[in-house]
């Protein structure tokens, strides 16, 4: 089995561009999105800031470290990215530190074609 992994930056969420102010567009899905949108969102963007120290000390970016941390899962074969990255070596270390990091956050959905189609 193959695994395309769409949206590994979680739809913009792991660029690092996002504060808890952001709103987007209403044409925009995520205005729409309960995982961009009041409690949930600035949940998950305290995580991510979680993530940002980590990255840093890696010296990397969340961006980067996310892809990376895509591409080593069991199955995945392909990412669909919208922004450049580099090789990052994660150790097993690294990988249960994400884990940790990442325990509490709440899934996120992206669009689905036929959201799109609509939008």
């Amino acid at each position: 089995m193959v695994v395309l992994v769409y949206s590994p930056l979680g739809s913009g969420l792991l660029t690092g561009s996002f504060i808890p102010e952001t709103t987007f567009e209403k044409t925009d899905w995520r205005s729409r999105s309960s995982g961009f949108t009041g409690e949930t969102f600035r949940h998950n963007l305290a995580i991510v800031d979680k993530h940002e120290d980590f990255a840093a000390d890696e010296g990397t970016s969340v961006s980067r470290l996310a892809i990376a941390w895509t591409l080593v899962q069991p199955g995945v074969h392909v990412a669909i990215v919208g922004a450049p990255t580099a090789d990052v070596d994660l150790t097993t270390d690294d990988f249960a530190e994400i884990d940790r990091l990442t325990a509490d956050a709440v899934p996120v959905s992206g669009a689905s074609p036929e959201g799109i189609a609509r939008a």
